[in-house]
């Protein structure tokens, strides 16, 4: 499963912080920071996909990631391999050596 540009922008928040409440998360943004509303839907949207879960901690929600960064980049990097390198390791390679 993928992120998109905006859930993958909140999840490198999340990473860095590890564990992080919603108002954390907002102050990590970079300005003009997103609503709360905005950042609430991203993280709907990842627990669904199952990158992100939560602990309930009175009334509010500390998250966390369930996907490591590794993982996820390294997956990210076999896809590209397979898709513009026609599944090739060595051409992958080849290509940064040229460039």
């Amino acid at each position: 499963m993928q992120l998109s540009n905006s859930e993958e922008q909140l999840m490198q928040i999340l990473w860095k912080q590890e564990k992080a409440l919603m108002k954390d998360l907002i102050e990590a943004y970079p300005e003009p920071k997103p609503a709360p509303t905005t950042v609430a839907t991203l993280l709907k949207r990842m627990q669904d996909k199952n990158f992100v879960d939560y602990e309930q901690l009175g009334r509010s929600r500390q998250y966390f990631a369930l996907v490591k960064k590794k993982d996820y980049f390294s997956k990210q990097m076999n896809g590209m391999i397979k898709n513009f390198f026609n599944d090739s390791s060595s051409q992958f390679a080849s290509f940064f050596t040229t460039e």
